[in-house]
């Protein structure tokens, strides 16, 4: 043991010296490619992150021998299990497997991976050894647990990257397919991935669906209605009722511009917008812009001021009513919290009740983004974004991919280019991979003050248009609804928010993610929600005492908003108000690109 505790301080010296020197050429290295424009700032950026992880994980290994030593020995007793499997296998004799891939992980699902012993020896043996690599790393001493997460993300993506299944040779389901095809599907593969290539040049990615099979405006975003006021930020959308009678308070709707708005509004039967309007609902939505170079300087305070600042006083020509009832997602009920607290301090009430769906006000857990979320990485963003003026949304989409890689990124890379299938025509995929850019002032603003120093829920920390606002003083009742298998916008991190936010406070927790727990429609009768009034000091205690519901949230909320939604009035066509028909729903500012918006 003295002979190791030697070794370790000796190892430590020599790590101290090498991690100092290699810092420091980073550091050039990091100037010079920026400097000469071989790689944007952000990727320069996420490869430093990376080569940082990897460097500690090398330190660690160098540093604790010891522990090191009985991991290989517990990975030694595993692979002799499966040696010994091995052999049971060439005798005839079934035995129960050394490794099993999880329930939800379709990689190794197909008969062929077990049927056949060296893929199913193969395969065994990778999930074995990733398994021990992550646990070594999650296992690592000494590390904050931001660094932690941030470790164990890359090595995530190192041991997916590095699944058989990604390759045609260890591939047994490939393999039987280029057999059975002659090589065509090797061909057809080829040929999407130059397809790929080409819808997304710079920025590779996998194509998720089947592009020619959706349109916005002829099978997507079709609820009927009319686009009655814009600006250079967004157009305000307002549908044509289907009821002959409605609430008499509109209801406006901010979505984010993250993505595009038309998540609110794919099929028909799936409609959030349709379904609204079908109840009686005035419906307002603003469809944002797509951002180029041109909007590099429109900052946090310009999408509030020029988002629902704006659209609700054109609600207000277009039906003649002050008050209303509003709606904010993801995104939008940041923004959306902002605007209430920034009108409180100007004394301006036009809001009678606030939704908030899956919306961060409470940034301290900002889920699986934080990986990306600290000083170094922000500053590499930031130089790229003062650079290009915005922030590709095609980069956007393909980070948020990887934070559920295989189901997001090598499924579709195996099944593409590997077996040469069409991805199939699914609208939620054709919506999540047409993105929307993020102008540079904007981003840099949310980036840094939102999530990595988290002031919007410090009282009068944050200065949003001239004043500093505080989201206790808000007296508007609100409804929160948040996911509870959200990766993006963790309940928990919601409930902290709900908690800081002033009034009457109403908080639902629904089933599933990020955006099938919003997007859940009555006739599915899918998943679950839970309410508990009044609000308890911990998202725990809240849940342990909250009571399940079955099927949709939707009922549950269109009851709450009642109360706030005034009588029944006649109903508002577009263009019958103060303000002009425009053009015809979807808009135009929704059908532009990213790639497009970025010329």
């Amino acid at each position: 043991m003295l002979g190791l505790d030697k070794f370790g301080k000796t190892a430590n010296r020599l790590v101290s010296t090498f991690e100092t020197k290699v810092r420091e050429g980073q550091q050039h290295l990091e100037k010079l490619l920026g400097d000469t424009g071989v790689m944007d700032h952000a990727k320069i950026s996420t490869v430093s992150e990376m080569s940082d992880a990897y460097r500690t994980m090398a330190k660690d290994l160098l540093l604790h021998p010891w522990r090191f030593m009985e991991a290989e020995l517990d990975l030694a007793r595993k692979h002799a299990a499966l040696g010994s499997y091995t052999l049971f296998r060439l005798t005839g004799i079934d035995k129960e497997p050394v490794a099993q891939a999880d329930s939800d992980d379709r990689r190794f699902k197909a008969e062929e991976w077990h049927r056949h012993l060296p893929f199913d020896v193969l395969h065994q043996a990778y999930l074995i050894n990733s398994r021990a690599f992550l646990d070594w790393v999650e296992s690592m001493e000494g590390m904050p647990p931001g660094g932690r997460e941030q470790m164990l993300f890359y090595a995530r993506q190192l041991t997916s990257a590095l699944a058989p299944s990604n390759f045609l040779a260890t591939n047994p389901e490939a393999l039987k397919i280029t057999w059975e095809r002659k090589g065509m599907n090797l061909v057809d593969g080829g040929r999407q991935f130059i397809d790929d290539f080409r819808q997304n040049p710079k920025l590779f990615n996998v194509g998720m669906t089947d592009r020619s099979a959706f349109e916005v405006g002829r099978n997507l975003a079709t609820t009927p209605g009319k686009v009655v006021f814009q600006n250079e930020l967004m157009q305000l959308i307002q549908y044509t009722p289907s009821t002959e009678t409605v609430c008499k308070r509109p209801l406006l709707i901010v979505p984010p511009w993250i993505n595009k708005y038309y998540i609110l509004d794919l099929s028909t039967k799936n409609s959030f917008i349709q379904w609204l309007v079908n109840q009686g609902q005035t419906v307002f939505i603003i469809s944002w812009r797509n951002p180029g170079p041109a909007l590099r300087d429109k900052s946090w305070d310009d999408y509030m001021l020029e988002g629902p600042l704006a659209a609700m006083d054109a609600v207000t020509a277009a039906t003649g009513e002050e008050q209303m009832n509003l709606i904010g997602y993801c995104i939008g009920g940041t923004l959306l919290g902002s605007a209430l607290a920034w009108m409180k301090k100007k004394g301006k009430d036009p809001v009678v009740s606030a939704t908030y769906l899956a919306s961060l006000l409470d940034f301290s857990d900002p889920g699986g983004i934080g990986v990306f979320i600290n000083e170094h990485s922000i500053r590499g963003i930031e130089r790229m974004l003062d650079k290009k003026g915005y922030l590709d949304g095609r980069a956007m989409a393909f980070t948020f991919n990887l934070l559920r890689e295989n189901e997001l990124f090598w499924s579709f890379w195996t099944n593409s280019y590997l077996k040469g299938q069409k991805p199939a025509a699914f609208d939620l995929l054709y919506w999540n991979t047409d993105g929307t850019n993020l102008p540079a002032k904007m981003h840099s603003f949310y980036l840094r003050e939102m999530y990595l120093n988290n002031r919007l829920v410090e009282p009068d920390s944050l200065t949003v248009a001239g004043e500093t606002i505080n989201l206790g003083e808000i007296e508007v009742p609100s409804f929160f609804l948040s996911a509870r298998q959200d990766h993006i916008a963790k309940w928990k991190a919601t409930y902290k928010g709900a908690l800081v936010h002033g009034g009457n406070v109403h908080f639902v927790l629904s089933g599933s993610g990020h955006i099938a727990g919003v997007i859940n429609p009555p006739y599915k009768e899918k998943y679950c929600y839970w309410t508990n009034d009044p609000m308890k000091p911990d998202a725990d205690e809240w849940l342990e005492s909250a009571e399940e519901h079955p099927g949709s949230w939707w009922p549950h909320w269109l009851e709450w908003i009642q109360q706030y939604a005034g009588e029944q009035v006649a109903a508002r066509l577009p263009g019958d108000g103060k303000l002009a028909v425009l053009e015809d729903a979807p808009g135009s500012y929704v059908r532009v690109k990213a790639a497009e918006a970025a010329k």
